[in-house]
């Protein structure tokens, strides 16, 4: 199904995009899911086939592309069925590594974003904490000035690639005020700064997640992210990159798990015929793919004005509550129509269904997300 915003370059980049996941993912997910993280040399590989900096500067090996074009690549890897390896490639590209893509300067740019496009240092971004998610300016890690550095204290929650990122871009407050909230750079084996506990979920099996830990951290003040107490506008901005990246991920998994089963219902035979004989089978999956249909050209439409420089505050509030809760209803009742089938582990479809629950919770509740849109009336 092509998109009118689509060009001849997209689907190329669609096409890039299904190879690698046919070589490098899906005849090794399994193996992912058992051991809770991606292989490195894995993402090295996307970084050298030039699919980890699609959006950065080509000054420091991105591909300076637009939102569509990052939009295209999200979509196009959430084909896979294995949701652990989608995220934890979608933090490191449209949640953790665009701070740096736009709050850092020239120095820290230099320093590392060279080494984030080529996938020789993997990223994990640090916001959301025990008492504090889409409330930023509930967050309580504080970062003091002290000389020529800062000093980190606080507890991160949640935090995907966590375990095995080398760059974390950390959210502490840095005054007294509600929002006075300041970006830091801080790099794996800095002293204090240590992961607390691997996290074990429900789904995303293949995607570490952890606990992290700030005890007393101490970057040097050269590591501030932009500029101090800017932060918590720098996490709003970047919110609207992350959820069209999920919605991208939601739509994607509507798609596969249709696509699954529409060809389960034609092969099971059931009451003496396939189960696609039976018209109430074929009417709800018939909505299913209208109302995904319906959802991805939205989220194209959202895409689109981002490329066109507007206000997409609440129109990307509605993408993300409208994709959580349809990738939910899409991917349970293809379960349902699985049967027992769906509810056998290591089956693509009982896959899906684990990894879409999150996406409702996930860089903004469908509630948060729905008060984001009425308070823009």
């Amino acid at each position: 199904m092509n998109s009118i915003y689509l060009t001849p370059e997209h689907e190329l980049l669609r096409d890039q995009v299904a190879k690698f996941i046919a070589r490098e993912v899906e005849p090794h997910g399994d193996c992912w899911e058992e051991q809770g993280f991606v292989p490195r040399e894995v993402l090295r590989r996307m970084g050298a086939a030039g699919l980890l900096g699609l959006m950065y500067e080509p000054a420091y090996g991105g591909g300076g592309a637009d939102a569509l074009t990052n939009l295209v690549f999200a979509e196009a890897l959430s084909q896979s069925t294995y949701a652990g390896f989608i995220i934890t490639v979608l933090v490191h590209t449209d949640m953790a590594g665009p701070h740096l893509h736009h709050a850092g300067n020239a120095a820290q740019k230099d320093r590392y974003l060279r080494a984030v496009c080529a996938g020789e240092k993997i990223c994990a971004v640090g916001i959301t904490e025990p008492g504090a998610g889409s409330d930023v300016a509930g967050i309580r890690t504080t970062a003091r000035r002290d000389g020529d550095h800062w000093v980190l204290n606080g507890t991160k929650m949640f935090i995907t690639n966590g375990v095995h990122a080398d760059l974390y871009f950390v959210a502490a407050k840095s005054g007294p005020g509600k929002r006075e909230v300041s970006m830091f750079i801080v790099e794996k084996g800095t002293p204090g700064f240590s992961v607390g506990r691997a996290l074990k979920k429900t789904g995303w099996l293949s995607s570490d997640t952890a606990e992290l830990v700030l005890d007393n951290v101490r970057v040097p003040a050269a590591h501030l992210l932009g500029e101090e107490g800017k932060g918590f506008y720098s996490v709003m901005k970047n919110f609207q990159t992350e959820r069209i990246a999920l919605a991208a991920m939601a739509v994607g998994h509507c798609q596969r798990a249709i696509a699954l089963t529409l060809d389960y219902v034609r092969q099971r035979q059931a009451f003496g015929g396939p189960l696609w004989d039976q018209q109430s089978i074929r009417q709800r999956l018939s909505m299913m793919d209208a109302k995904t249909r319906a959802a991805r050209q939205f989220m194209y439409h959202c895409a689109w004005r981002v490329t066109q420089g507007h206000d997409i505050v609440q129109d990307v509030s509605m993408l993300k509550a409208l994709t959580g809760e349809l990738v939910n209803e899409v991917v349970q009742t293809c379960q349902q129509f699985h049967g027992g089938m769906g509810y056998i582990r290591e089956t693509a479809i009982e896959r899906l269904w684990r990894d879409a629950r999150v996406l409702a919770i996930g860089g903004g509740a469908t509630e948060v997300m729905l008060e984001e849109v009425a308070k823009r009336y």
